[in-house]
């Protein structure tokens, strides 16, 4: 995982790459503001130091690798497979297809967060009738304007600008109505049906998606990379684990009691582990 630091003193702001050290690593960063070299095994943000104020910068909770291609399919409503097709690419009658949500493949078998929330996104239209590989170019183009992850970032969908762009790439590519994420209205360019889904599904931590509504059926089951390890949970109580109890003879009032939870939010959790078990498996 890619770790960059942000440091703001009196010499100015700086970021710099730290590199794949990961959590607890020892990595160190000297900036080219002045600002003193830091520790990247310091875990606490943001950090202050010699005036200068160190934080860990959004891309970073993007770049969180704590899913599985199983994670993504299964937690997103999608056919076994579809997430590795979509992130590693595939090949067919002797072609191989690119990646629709990676520049490249990488062979590896982690899922970031940020690519758990496009999924997301390209998820609303995996009923539609027509392939997603053809959102490829202009993923790639907007890539270029927003950065590595540019549908979980809020510009694309919240800012008349990011929209703007958007429109603009979409018409560069010729991306056919059915996938654009932008549409014109009654001469205002508002998002498209399947990208307002989405865009009800998350919320923002500043300019990132920081949680997720893996299903809008069940809407206090919410996703953060940031507690229970970026599974569903209800106030931080894993879905699974409420379902693994219920499954091993626990009442729902048992339940709700045990993990101070309303009997709605215990049956909400079981109705999703429900969704995600049967339904999506369908």
């Amino acid at each position: 995982m890619t770790l960059q630091w942000s440091c703001r003193g009196a010499a100015g702001s700086a970021v710099a790459d730290v590199g794949d050290a990961g959590w607890g690593a020892t990595a160190v960063l000297e900036t080219k503001s002045g600002c003193p070299r830091r520790d990247t095994s310091q875990r606490r943000w943001p950090v202050v130091t010699g005036g200068c104020e160190y934080e860990l910068m959004a891309d970073s909770l993007l770049d969180r690798a704590i899913y599985s291609y199983g994670d993504v399919d299964r937690l997103v409503g999608l056919h076994a497979g579809t997430a590795r097709r979509w992130l590693e690419g595939y090949e067919r009658a002797g072609r191989f297809y690119d990646p629709v949500l990676r520049p490249d493949p990488t062979g590896g078998d982690e899922v970031t967060w940020g690519e758990m929330v496009e999924a997301r996104l390209l998820a609303e239209f995996r009923s539609r009738d027509v392939p997603v590989q053809r959102l490829r170019p202009a993923i790639v183009r907007l890539r270029r304007e927003f950065g590595r992850y540019p549908l979980a970032h809020a510009r694309p969908f919240l800012e008349v600008e990011g929209r703007e762009l958007v429109r603009v790439v979409q018409e560069q590519v010729g991306l056919e109505r059915r996938l654009q994420l932008v549409v014109v209205r009654n001469g205002q360019l508002v998002l498209a049906d399947s990208a307002e889904r989405f865009s009800s599904a998350v919320e923002y931590d500043g300019d990132v998606v920081g949680r997720l509504k893996p299903d809008v059926r069940t809407p206090d089951v919410v996703m953060d990379p940031r507690r229970s390890f970026g599974q569903p949970a209800v106030r931080n109580v894993r879905t699974a684990s409420l379902a693994e109890d219920f499954r091993a003879g626990a009442s729902r009032e048992e339940l709700a009691d045990l993990y101070d939870l309303t009997a709605s939010q215990v049956d909400e959790a079981l109705r999703f582990e429900l969704i995600a078990g049967r339904e999506r498996a369908a």
